[in-house]
Parts: structure tokens; sequence; C-alpha cells
């Protein structure tokens, strides 16, 4: 199941789960794109999300506006809807309106295969990106070992290339993979340090001593996050 978290009191940009998308609020345009994959349900804090979903069709569930994360969110969700433990979770972020096919599908068959490694707390993916692309902290950069599994996730530019030119860096993608029982085992986790230094929630399991699996995809897709992406979504949106 796709169950997309949308809490609608972001404190960058308001409301933006409903900004218009060519005439489709955000987070329906986002479950529509996935809805082929798996059943997809939005978990939100707001009784008009919900309204708004089921007037195009798409299942939406209401959780608690307490909730300081989107992982927690969709727990709830699983909760509600009586997930069995085996059950594949995939979350995917109500901003990310162009998300392609692939990329969720990747996620999904990664999940599915380490469903049942219980050192693999979550599943999720990277898109390489160029030296000047990883300045930017807003583009949370991944290092992984042999294997595919992440060693750590940082908004600094990692690694860091002290003696040559180094173009070969890895944008993570929060788009996240688990089962029911790998998401539960995930928040009943406190919170790490490192995550609360980064702001990136991910470090609590890789501070816990879990792994994170990881898969390349190619993606053109990206997150809106303020007005200006809005602005550049509606003129992808007209492509």
């Amino acid at each position: 199941m796709i169950i997309i978290p949308a809490r609608i009191g972001s404190s960058r940009f308001p409301n933006k789960v409903l900004a218009d998308i060519g005439g489709i609020p955000m987070v329906v345009r986002t479950a529509m794109a996935v809805q082929d994959i798996d059943s997809v349900v939005i978990a939100t804090d707001a009784q008009e999300v919900v309204a708004i979903a089921r007037e195009h069709g798409i299942e939406a569930v209401m959780t608690s506006d307490r909730h300081k994360s989107g992982t927690d969110r969709i727990y709830e969700a699983a909760q509600q809807l009586g997930l069995p433990d085996e059950e594949i979770i995939i979350n995917v972020q109500g901003d990310e309106p162009f998300i392609e096919h692939d990329v969720v599908q990747s996620i999904y068959n990664l999940s599915k295969k380490n469903a049942f490694n219980e050192r693999i707390l979550m599943n999720s993916c990277y898109k390489r990106i160029t030296n000047p692309e990883a300045d930017d902290p807003n583009i949370v950069k991944v290092i992984t070992d042999t294997d595919g599994i992440a060693l750590y996730f940082s908004r600094a530019k990692i690694p860091y290339p002290r003696d040559h030119h180094f173009d070969r860096y890895k944008g993570h993608l929060g788009i996240y993979g688990f089962t029911v029982r790998s998401l539960r085992q995930f928040c009943t986790l406190s919170p790490a340090p490192l995550e609360d230094i980064e702001k990136l929630e991910q470090l609590r399991a890789l501070y816990h001593g879990y792994e994170v699996a990881m898969v390349e995809v190619e993606t053109q897709s990206f997150g809106i996050d303020t007005q200006e992406d809005l602005e550049k979504a509606v003129k992808f949106h007209r492509l």
C-alpha cells in the first residue's frame, strides 16, 4: 500500500498540499501518479483534505495533528486500516506530484526483497547529482557501501573531495519503503541526536544500529517546498 502523509499546516508553505497544479490539488495529483502501483491512501490531519481526496476518488483517513513526522502519521494510518505485519508500505510525500512510476516501483521491489531482513528497517533511493548540486543543503546526500546500504545521510557535501574534483554524488529522495512490522519498529525508536542536528529522520535508523537499503533511480521529479517551487511546477506541468 502507498500512504501519502499530508499535513496541512506546513510552516514554510501553509496549505501547500492543496496547491493547484493544472486544476488538481497537489496531493491528489501525487496520488494519481502512483495509484496504478498499489492501493493509495492519503493520511492527513485536515477534514478538508479528506473531502477533496474523496471528491477525486482517492481514499483518505484522518490522523492526529500532533505527529512530529510523516512516518508517525503513516503508521497511525496503517493501524487504522488494520494492515498485516507483512504488508509493504511505501511513504510517498504529498508534495511530489511528478514522481515517476518507475521510481516508486523500484522502492516497492526493494522493500519486498528485504521484507524479512530484520536488519533493514527502511528502503529508499537516490539519484546521481553534480558537484554544484551537492552544495545545496536542501538536497540530502547519501553515501553507500558495496551492497547499497546507506553509511550516512547529510545536508553537507559527502564525501568531501579533499584532493581532487568529484562529480558522482548521490542525492537522496525522500521516499521510503517499510513493512508494517519495520514501520512499527521505527516508530518505537527514540529520536537520535544526529537526527536532530541534521533534521533527517532516517538517521534515527542508523543511530540505533539498523540499516537503510538504497537503490539508484533516474528521475526528473522535484519536491515543492516554496512558492517558487510551485511556480516551477505549474510551468513543468504545462510542458
